[in-house]
């Protein structure tokens, strides 16, 4: 880890605790942690940075943890089982904090492009884009008027119903390393279809992350089309 990395690190873990301590005492936030609350306190008002190893294990352990169950308490079903995740998609802020979390904890390789599908995919894709200091794109259901080349994917679903992705085709490069992320995966048709393009485009696969998996299915199925980190913030059945 050079010395920009080990920055860049140590405010991510203080901008995790930062948020924790939005709904928790510094007593709270030290059970929640494991760490000393001075030290704690410390941290969150920025007279101390905390060192590279505490700095790794509150973003990549605490904070995965932590942030799984806030995401938790933001989400509702209904009673057919669609779940309601507008308290977190459009929570820009919140999302920021998720991309640091998810690249720490699934160690997905640095991508050129975050792909994803418009629209509840953006604000995690814009997100993610801006940790990994990457472009992003979003494939959408129907095609832009003013473009001309388009990379589509297409898959008749078990209903009966065809699902149709278009990706401009100068999105992504050939040989660009591409992570595929989305709010939610359940069936991971959407999943599969994000990484046919990615592959249509031959571009290569840094792996696939989504805020919230329902059942694996979804997850084994993007898992059996790449070798590259699969993974979801959390998980219901």
């Amino acid at each position: 880890m050079n010395r920009a990395e080990k920055a860049a690190l140590q405010l991510q873990a203080v901008a995790v605790l930062r948020t924790l301590k939005e709904t928790r005492t510094y007593d709270e936030l030290a059970e929640v942690t494991g760490l000393p609350a001075g030290d704690l306190n410390r941290y969150v008002n920025g007279h101390v940075l905390p060192g590279a190893e505490r700095a790794q294990e509150v973003v990549g352990g605490i904070g995965r943890e932590t942030l799984a169950a806030e995401l938790e308490a933001r989400i509702g079903f209904d009673e057919e089982g669609y779940v309601d995740n507008s308290g977190v998609v459009f929570d820009q802020p919140f999302l920021d904090l998720v991309a640091p979390v998810a690249a720490e904890a699934f160690d997905f390789d640095t991508p050129d492009v975050v792909l994803t599908a418009a629209t509840d995919g953006i604000t995690l894709g814009a997100a993610m884009a801006s940790h990994f200091d990457a472009r992003v794109a979003y494939a959408k259901k129907s095609k832009e008027t003013a473009v001309e080349e388009f990379i589509e994917s297409r898959q008749r679903l078990a209903s009966g119903i065809e699902l149709t992705y278009y990706l401009p085709a100068g999105a992504i490069d050939a040989g660009e390393s591409v992570l595929v992320v989305d709010d939610l995966i359940r069936s991971g048709e959407t999943q599969e279809l994000l990484l046919d393009i990615a592959l249509q485009a031959d571009a290569n696969v840094a792996g696939v992350f989504a805020l919230i998996a329902v059942g694996d299915e979804g997850i084994d199925r993007a898992s059996e089309i790449t070798d590259a980190p699969v993974g979801a913030l959390t998980r219901f059945e």
